[in-house]
């Protein structure tokens, strides 16, 4: 049984003497620049914590919930999130490097800059996440339903986003050098402000007679 422990100031060692006891649920609690690396949090809830520079690299957070919680340039480099709900939480500037996010799913969440470089896993999920400026270069989101994601500005460089539907979706400036866009349903995403070079990326992308007409006009062309 999941045991609570609400609004305390947490560090490592703290952690490490809860760990043998079943995954906890820690509810309004500080954790601001603890080093919790390479533990065994699989299963733990983070509840409106504050975890502001806390170093996660390497460490097992398969199944956990996050809700609420503030993570701001939180340091998750080659860390476990294999079927994580995050819901609600800011994660801006945040480093997921190498991450495993595997069927995990992230949801109305702050991630502005955040650093994907070469996270994996598949059957992850996206919805209402502000990616401003992140960089998520290779990432597959092959056959995904984008809703409501803002890329703008994002480094999607050799993305894949073959066969996916992108509805209020945004990306605006982003640097789409080698992405992959065949099949991709594309009627739903804001394409303003991207190079006449990126054009060769959406080809086999279905877009719409407004959107084609916005982008060559943007490309200096001119439509009779």
């Amino acid at each position: 049984m999941t045991e609570i422990l609400t609004g305390q100031t947490i560090g490592r060692a703290d952690i490490t003497g809860l760990m043998s006891k079943a995954p906890f649920h820690l509810e309004g609690c500080d954790l601001d620049e603890a080093d919790l690396s390479k533990l065994d949090l699989s299963g733990w809830t983070f509840e409106r914590c504050s975890m502001r520079h806390t170093d996660l690299s390497g460490t097992r957070l398969a199944r956990t919930v996050w809700r609420s919680t503030k993570a701001p340039f939180a340091n998750l480099t080659g860390a476990d999130l294999e079927e994580a709900h995050v819901q609600g939480c800011d994660l801006n500037n945040a480093s997921l490097r190498r991450a495993n996010i595997g069927s995990a799913k992230f949801v109305s969440t702050r991630m502005t800059g955040a650093d994907l470089h070469m996270a994996k896993g598949m059957g992850f999920t996206f919805e209402e996440v502000l990616l401003v400026g992140a960089r998520l270069p290779g990432l597959s989101f092959r056959k995904e339903k984008l809703l409501r994601l803002d890329m703008a500005q994002a480094d999607l460089s050799k993305a894949d986003f073959r066969g996916a539907v992108l509805e209020g979706s945004s990306l605006r400036e982003a640097n789409l050098d080698g992405a992959q866009f065949a099949g991709a349903d594309l009627r739903g995403a804001d394409l303003g402000g991207l190079k006449l070079e990126d054009a060769r990326v959406f080809r086999g992308a279905v877009i719409s007679r407004e959107q084609a007409e916005q982008l060559l006009s943007g490309w200096g062309l001119l439509i009779r």
